[in-house]
Parts: C-alpha cells; sequence; structure tokens
C-alpha cells in the first residue's frame, strides 16, 4: 500500500492504494462514486472517461499510485458545470442515450470536444469522439446534440481543457504530412495558426510526473569538440531527427519544431516549443520540451540530457542520452514498458547514422521520412518471436 494525496471533485483525499488498483475501481468502490462506469477495462471504449488533471483520461488504465498530487473529475463533479448541462439537455432532446451505460463517458468527453472546438461539424465531431463506443444508438442522436451544443459555441474562442498551456495548432507542410486538402478540412476546421506564435508559449522547465525514463548510449567517429559543435546548432541536430525539423528558425536558446511519426495507416504530427540548456563545462546539455498533436490531442512533455565522452583516444566521441517523458492521450499506449524501449533504441540508432552523416559533410539518410513507428513495432515483435523461437529450439 502507498500513501497518496488526491483531490477529486474538488475535496481532498488521503488514502492508501495498492499499486494495481485502477483509478474507475478506486473512485467507485472507495468513494462510492458509480457514475464512472466500466465496460472492456482495456482503455478501449471510452466508458470510464473522467478528466485527470482537466483532461480526458480512460480511469480503468490510470492508477491512483502514479496519480499522487493530480486533479479528478468525475461526471459527479460536473453536475452544476454548464456547459454539461447543455449538453444533458442536447442529449435528451436528440434522443442521444438509450441503455445509459456509456452516457457518463460520451458527455464527459463531449464537453471537453465542444470546449476545444466551437462550431466543429459532424464529420470532425465523429472524429473526435471515435474512442467512445456505443452499442445502443448509431450514434446519431449523439452527433446531433454535440453539434447543437458546438453550434450554440460557434464564434467563441476555443477552451484551453488541458491540465497546463499548449502550444496552438501548429499547420503540418504537406511536405511531410501528405493529405488531402478535404481531408485537412474535415479533421481541423479551424483556423490555420502561424507557427512562429509558439515561441513565445511559456516552456520554463516542469517537473515531469512518473515519466517513461530511456537511457541509450552510442558512438561517433568523431572527435569530441566537432560533435560538441554539432549540438549547439539545433538545426543540424533536429536534421538528424527521423521525421523531424523546425517550424521556425532558432536562435540556439529556444526551438519551435514537428515531428511526424507514422503509426501504420495514420500520421501524427507533434508541433511544440522546447528550451535548450548547454554545459559546456562538462560537455553536456539538457532540452526541455513540449508539444501536441492536435489531430489526436495526444500532449508530451519531455526533458533530453546529452553528454559527451572522449573514446578511441579522443578520435571518437561516445553520446550518452537520457530521455525522460510523459505522453498523454490516445497515442500513450505507444509509451509502455517494451514498446518505448525498443522504439527508443531504433530511434537512436537512426539519430546516431544521420549524425554520423551530419559530420561527415553527408545528407542524413532517413531524416525526411516520418519515424514508421508501425514497423517498428512489427520488427520488435519479429525479432522477439525469433528469440523465443530460439530458445524453444535450443
Amino acid at each position: 500500500m502507498k500513501p497518496i494525496r488526491i483531490e477529486i471533485n474538488g475535496r481532498a483525499i488521503d488514502s492508501a492504494v495498492e499499486p494495481r488498483q485502477s483509478l474507475a475501481d478506486f473512485v467507485r468502490e472507495e468513494l462510492l462514486l458509480t457514475g464512472t462506469h466500466l465496460g472492456c477495462e482495456h482503455g478501449v471504449c471510452g466508458a470510464c472517461t473522467v478528466l485527470i488533471d482537466g483532461a480526458p483520461a480512460r480511469s480503468c488504465i490510470a492508477y491512483p499510485v502514479a496519480l499522487d498530487g493530480a486533479r479528478i473529475t468525475t461526471i459527479e463533479g460536473l453536475a452544476d458545470d454548464p456547459v454539461m448541462a447543455r449538453l444533458r439537455a442536447a442529449f435528451t432532446r436528440e434522443h442521444g442515450l438509450q441503455c445509459g451505460f456509456c452516457t457518463p463517458g460520451m458527455l464527459v468527453m463531449a464537453r471537453d470536444i465542444v470546449l476545444r472546438r466551437p462550431g466543429l461539424d459532424d464529420e470532425a465531431i465523429r472524429h473526435e469522439l471515435a474512442g467512445n463506443l456505443c452499442r445502443c444508438t448509431g450514434y446519431t442522436g449523439i452527433i446531433r446534440a454535440i453539434r447543437s451544443v458546438a453550434a450554440e459555441r460557434a464564434g467563441e474562442a476555443p477552451v484551453v481543457t488541458r491540465g497546463c498551456a499548449v502550444a496552438p495548432p501548429v499547420q503540418v507542410s504537406p511536405l511531410t504530412l501528405p493529405v488531402t486538402p478535404s481531408r485537412i478540412a474535415a479533421v481541423a476546421p479551424a483556423p490555420v495558426i502561424d507557427a512562429a506564435p509558439l515561441a513565445a508559449v511559456d516552456v520554463r522547465p516542469e517537473p515531469l510526473r512518473n515519466p517513461v525514463e530511456l537511457v541509450e548510449e552510442f558512438d561517433v567517429p568523431a572527435p569530441r569538440e566537432k560533435v560538441w559543435a554539432l549540438f549547439q546548432d539545433p538545426a543540424r541536430v533536429i536534421a538528424c531527427l527521423p521525421g523531424a525539423r523546425l517550424a521556425a528558425p532558432s536562435d540556439g536558446r529556444s526551438i519551435n519544431a514537428e515531428m511526424v511519426v507514422k503509426l501504420g495507416p495514420m500520421q501524427a504530427a507533434f508541433g511544440g516549443t522546447g528550451i535548450i540548456v548547454p554545459d559546456p563545462e562538462n560537455w553536456s546539455g539538457t532540452i526541455h520540451g513540449r508539444g501536441i498533436d492536435t489531430r489526436s490531442a495526444s500532449r508530451v512533455q519531455a526533458r533530453l540530457s546529452y553528454r559527451l565522452g572522449k573514446v578511441a583516444d579522443g578520435a571518437g566521441t561516445r553520446v550518452g542520452v537520457e530521455v525522460a517523458y510523459v505522453l498523454q492521450g490516445p497515442l500513450a499506449q505507444m509509451s509502455r514498458g517494451a514498446i518505448a524501449r525498443d522504439l527508443a533504441a531504433r530511434l537512436t540508432a537512426a539519430f546516431a547514422a544521420n549524425l554520423d552523416a551530419a559530420l561527415k559533410g553527408e545528407a542524413p539518410a532517413s531524416a525526411s521520412a516520418p519515424l514508421d513507428a508501425g514497423s517498428l513495432l512489427l520488427a520488435m515483435i519479429k525479432g522477439w518471436l525469433k528469440r523465443l523461437f530460439g530458445r524453444l529450439s535450443g
């Protein structure tokens, strides 16, 4: 059992929890807040959706032991919320519920949608609501209900519903993210905001709560001084990362970048800002940043630290990299255990190869292509099966 202090519906809760107890079980069984429903218990159906620090999250795969200090809002905590009141009336008027089992999660997600994207159309609503499943209504009444409240808010400024300020949406270059114009209009109908304002977003280093931490190391056949000089040029470093590019020129202390990640048939484009903190005396540095994929609303906060050491009597450099990050939203499953470690190892290998090419004055081989997480995941599974059969036959 671990003691935690957590705020639920504005009430401070001090409790001792088991590491394996889910947030859904905690609020239902310990606090008797049974408005949160459990469906699949795998984070797929959305029936258990609550707000964690203002952002929708699956409570069946969230754990109080990892949420010490967090703010949780269940459907009961939104009883007096004016936007929720309008949604409840719209769901009743448009017959957006039948058995009602999915309705609490639907309402929590619907509130987030109309606050973030006032005035959006049916196709955009369907895209935003794709993570909430209903087996009764056929969704038609639900879509009409959400559209009616979104239409009432048309013309109002979007509201940041996340626990911290996020960068405004970034226009994705068609060179890095080829999609049809009609698809762009359907998924992101909001006016395009130029990438330049991102530089003004406050990105002061913040402590990461329960981050995924990864450590990688590789050698580069170049003197440490030459590698250090490259690391002080953000444009050259970003060019070595598969799928990454600078969205605006860097002043050497801050960066405004985006990274395109391919997930099978889908692509995510994380746009955000970061600050660079070099430590010349120790041949090291740290980059703090955060970003958002405007399509899935997945958010990432990260800290990357590097240290350069001499190898091969000074003819080579050992680059040590430590990464800590927190990924929230629909893409958070990519941060789980072995998947994250394998993706990090393969990304590091690609970065090392591109870095070697850049130091030789050559163009990085794979930097322009999006990071294909789907193919990396497939390669990981193949490798795991190969090792498994190797053990069985050995």
